[in-house]
């Protein structure tokens, strides 16, 4: 099982962003935090990065469910999804899988959660 799902289009980074956005709004995802890499490796370290930004999209309502089956989940969320800029022209956006990282929780509650989510997730991708 692949702990991701992915899809390379073709677009300007920032338009992407914004239509990665919209999408998981029509999934009931709503970004929570936004880590551009490319300007945090050049402040800390003084590195050229391509672009690269990681989006913390949470959907409250499974968020809730799935804290109260399990409580460290919060570990786990929000869900990450990536926006990366390819050599060959082409972004790359990915999502996490949930299913691949509820494999490490053994609680059988949050099994449709992470289904239900994971659902979502493909698509967003899915629709780009």
């Amino acid at each position: 099982m692949e702990y991701y799902f992915n899809k390379k289009i073709t677009g300007e980074f920032e338009e992407v962003i914004k239509k990665v956005t919209d999408e998981l709004e029509k999934e009931g995802f709503g970004v929570l935090t936004e880590i551009n890499v490319t300007e945090t490796l050049k402040k800390k370290l003084d590195i050229d990065f391509k672009k690269y930004r990681i989006l913390g999209a949470c959907n409250a309502p499974y968020a809730h469910q799935a804290l109260k089956a399990e409580d460290k989940i919060g570990t786990m969320l929000p869900c990450n999804v990536i926006v990366q800029e390819m050599e060959n022209g082409k972004i790359e956006v990915a999502a996490v899988n949930p299913m691949a990282s509820m494999q490490a929780v053994k609680n059988k509650n949050l099994e449709q959660v992470a289904t239900e989510i994971g659902d979502k997730l493909k698509q967003v991708i899915a629709r780009l």
